[in-house]
């Protein structure tokens, strides 16, 4: 049920209202209505949110043909047929087939078959369990939550505070996602995610990238190597990558973008992409009305419920504990299981690995970064586990040592390495780098999130002549150091 054409300002009450329909408030609303509970839904943009649009799908979607060609040109017989350019029409084309042409019919229609009625329009919490939803039009719907109102507005791209930049139409992620045409040139200001695929995606499909990082390297968050072998591959691509370099100015004369630097380079290009951080879509949706400040990030205990607050959930990117989709879809399931829970009056527990408790958000959060190698890790690196206190061991292994990687690709290059807990020896982390890689992580997150013991992951074969052959070099490597 649509409502923004309504002029009705009764409020309407529900068990539950959500605000957001992006994945992680379509799995709110999924499992509220599957514990039987009325759910109401407010979007004020498309159904299928960030990563439907402007996020993990067009991205891929980009990246896909590019990782393709560069694992075709490493295989004897194929890599003569892939060395001429990619049709940048045709992967822009697919990109819109994958985002549905930004219609959102077929997501309303899942929300329809749910049970879950949607509203389209701005809402903002007006007082405890109240939530109004004003239209396009200028309704004005009032609904009321029994039992929870969840927050699930996701985050946006943040700028830096540089004089004039709205004035140059800088690209964002969403641009960077959705642009009809390939920039001769793209400057990417960023080394995190965003910055090394979108490298990776407009080098590949034509432009010459310009990579500007403010720190030592790219993917700091991550293992070290990680990085280094990233930034080796854009350059080979021919990408212009440049550590410790900060933005001091970006103007735009017609259609030209100067870029001056701290040190005091100057780069021209046709577009320039800021990759440089999210922030929390919280700064108007009401939050001052129940003493909370706009614009912050939500703190919540581990059901992904408000601090404070016996009503009031945030689930995903906007309580900041990990912005990717797969961990807010996850918090989803558990914020449900707790809603419905409470509704019914059952115990709600918050031990670790119940099914109120989030806590693969602090202990095994899996991520792929799709470039060219791929990197794929799960937990903590080397540096986060000494940090957090735990004595542990780096066991390396040079993934071009399994005879799968050899067949996989000639000249296969990564490194995989795990992270020991000497004292209870089990795995605190993996790392994957790599052609290839994105398809082991999930065997690695299980061995983190289900603390396998090493003794017991001996027992786990891998398949011969597969890449995932890298868990037995690993764990030889461990035995004999």
């Amino acid at each position: 049920m649509t409502e923004s054409e309504s002029t009705q300002t009764a409020p309407t009450s529900y068990d539950v209202v959500v605000l957001g329909a992006g994945p992680v408030g379509e799995n709110v609303a999924d499992r509220t209505r599957a514990a039987g509970l009325t759910t109401a839904v407010v979007e004020s943009e498309l159904v299928g949110g960030e990563c439907s649009y402007w996020a993990c799908m067009p991205s891929k979607a980009l990246l896909r043909p590019v990782i393709a060609r560069a694992d075709a040109r490493r295989v004897p017989g194929l890599r003569q047929s892939v060395q001429g350019p990619l049709d940048a029409a045709a992967v822009l084309a697919h990109r819109d087939y994958e985002t549905s042409d930004w219609n959102d019919g077929g997501q309303v229609r899942w929300l329809e078959n749910i049970g879950a009625d949607l509203y389209r329009g701005h809402g903002r919490i007006t007082g405890p369990r109240t939530v109004t939803v004003t239209g396009s039009d200028g309704s004005r719907r009032v609904l009321t939550a029994r039992h929870a109102v969840a927050v699930c507005t996701g985050s946006r791209a943040q700028l830096p505070d540089l004089p004039g930049l709205s004035e140059v139409r800088p690209w964002t992620s969403r641009e960077a996602t959705s642009a009809k045409t390939v920039p001769g040139r793209l400057v990417v200001v960023g080394g995190g995610v965003v910055a090394t695929e979108m490298a990776t995606a407009w080098q590949a499909l034509g432009s010459r990238v310009t990579v500007l990082v403010r720190g030592s390297g790219l993917l700091s968050r991550m293992e070290p190597f990680a990085g280094e072998l990233v930034a080796e591959a854009l350059t080979e691509a021919g990408a212009d990558i440049r550590t410790g370099t900060s933005v001091k100015s970006v103007t735009r004369e017609n259609g030209t973008v100067l870029v001056v630097t701290e040190g005091g380079d100057e780069i021209e290009a046709d577009e320039i992409l800021f990759a440089t951080g999210r922030a929390p879509r919280t700064d108007d949706i009401g939050l001052e009305t129940v003493g909370l400040k706009p614009g912050g990030w939500l703190g919540v205990d581990e059901s992904l419920r408000v601090s404070g607050y016996d009503w009031l959930y945030a689930v995903g990117d906007v309580n900041y504990r990990a912005l990717l989709t797969h961990q807010g879809k996850y918090q989803a399931r558990i914020a449900g299981a707790a809603i419905a829970a409470r509704a019914t009056g059952e115990s709600v527990g918050e031990e670790d690995w119940g099914a109120h408790a989030a806590t693969a958000d602090h202990a095994g959060v899996p991520q792929v970064v799709f470039t060219d190698p791929e990197v794929a890790a799960i937990g903590l690196s080397l540096a986060e586990a000494e940090q957090e206190g735990h004595r542990v061991r780096a066991v390396d292994v040079d993934m071009s040592t399994v005879a799968g990687a050899g067949l996989y690709a000639d000249g296969y290059k990564g490194r995989a390495r795990m992270i020991v807990d000497l004292e209870d020896e089990i795995l605190r982390g993996v790392t994957f780098v790599g052609p290839g890689v994105g398809e082991l992580i999930h065997s690695a997150t299980v061995a983190v999130t289900a603390q396998v013991p090493v003794s017991r992951l001996w027992h786990a074969v891998p398949s011969y002549p597969t890449i995932s052959e890298v868990w037995l070099r690993l764990l030889e490597a461990y035995r004999d150091n």
